[in-house]
């Protein structure tokens, strides 16, 4: 079984933790975006057409 050699220290499991949770985020909002490009989002309201008023 494979065993580390040393500790991981604490500022490095600190990046690999918020690199963790902006993974997360990011393919949150993709999957967003491509539901809203496809038409079949049902968790986000926005307008479709948007008044040009000059």
């Amino acid at each position: 079984m494979a065993v580390p050699k040393r500790k991981t220290s604490k500022s490095k499991s600190r990046k690999s933790c918020w690199k963790n949770k902006a993974d997360l985020v990011s393919q949150k909002s993709l999957s967003l975006a491509k539901s809203i490009l496809s038409g079949k989002s049902t968790s986000f309201i926005y307008y479709k057409q948007i008044k040009d008023e000059i």
